[in-house]
């Protein structure tokens, strides 16, 4: 039986217009990302949240610093997805030294769908990290991320379309 997951991969704070790591198009993007969480929850699907949190013992990083504000969940998420678990993670592939694969294992998943942030660095690194190969599928929302800008989101799509399914929230969900 085939049953997906979406994964919400750093919507955090330090990301919008008063973090500390703005990014392009936050406002559009987040307006997805909720679009995304309430199909999937429409259709009983799971809903993961990753969160990226620096490691504190390489010192200080310039954002995400474990306990601040900005290394935050967006606030709009956890109102939408109050229960979903949370996944910590300090690398940009959301399954290196996680609970992620547990975490979906226990869901009984088969198949994920990815949106949040950054496009070029932890989405794509999480979409093409060697434990995806446990899945029958890999879609990365394509409304649904962002990064620092619209030409880098768009050539960090453009790579991954050789390895991933690439759709908008409206065609995947």
């Amino acid at each position: 039986m085939q049953k997906s997951a979406l994964l919400i991969i750093d919507v955090q704070n330090d990301y919008f217009p008063a973090g500390a790591f703005p990014l392009a198009d936050t406002d559009n993007t987040l307006t997805a990302i909720e679009l995304a969480i309430q199909k999937a929850q429409s259709a009983n699907m799971p809903v993961v949240i990753v969160q990226h949190i620096a490691d504190a013992n390489a010192g200080v990083a310039p954002f995400f610093n474990p306990g601040t504000e900005g290394a935050d969940i967006h606030p709009r998420i956890l109102q939408l997805a109050p229960t979903a678990p949370i996944v910590i993670k300090h690398y940009a592939d959301s399954f290196v030294q996680t609970n992620l694969a547990d975490t979906l294992a226990q869901l009984e998943v088969t198949d994920l769908i990815l949106c949040g942030m950054m496009t070029q660095n932890c989405v794509t690194h999480t979409a093409l990290s060697l434990s995806t190969d446990n899945y029958k599928s890999v879609t990365v929302l394509t409304d649904a991320t962002t990064t620092v800008s619209p030409l880098l989101h768009a050539i960090a799509l453009h790579a991954l379309s050789t390895r991933v399914r690439l759709a908008p929230v409206a065609a995947a969900l």
